[in-house]
């Protein structure tokens, strides 16, 4: 019998690395909290969000991505696995990456990198202005 209402192939994964992490049942703490966001009323009354916290690595994870309780208590159990995976390894994870990335396309220019920036358009538009057809009127 699935404990976490998913194919049991995707539950042993799911056993197999948490035993190659480490990660066991005893150091999980889970409590259940009623949901928010968007959903209107159900979501506000039903406890289906996970809140799973590791003990030994202080990794806290809230999971409501689903209306069900059993399938986010399995999601959430994944995403440890990814972070501690991350973690260990040392590198960002790809998430993290993606967000220096948005974070340094928003980020303002300098004021002498703007000038180059303008200077360089300014450039390639009088180039684009040579490439026009001569007229023999002279206009």
């Amino acid at each position: 019998m699935p404990l976490f209402n998913v194919t049991l192939e995707k539950e042993r994964a799911l056993a197999r690395r948490m035993e190659a992490l480490g990660i066991q049942s005893a150091d999980l703490e889970e409590r259940f909290i009623k949901g928010s966001g968007k959903g209107g009323q159900k979501i506000n009354k039903t406890s289906s969000c996970v809140h799973l916290c590791h003990r030994p690595s202080g990794i806290e994870i809230k999971c409501q991505r689903e209306r069900s309780q059993v399938l986010n208590r399995f999601l959430a159990r994944r995403e440890l696995c990814d972070r501690l995976e991350a973690q260990r390894a040392g590198e960002k994870s790809a998430r993290e990456q993606a967000r220096a990335k948005i974070r340094r396309q928003k980020r303002r220019r300098s004021r002498r990198q703007q000038a180059r920036m303008l200077d360089d358009k300014r450039k390639q538009g009088e180039k684009k202005a040579l490439r026009k057809p001569v007229r023999p009127n002279g206009d």
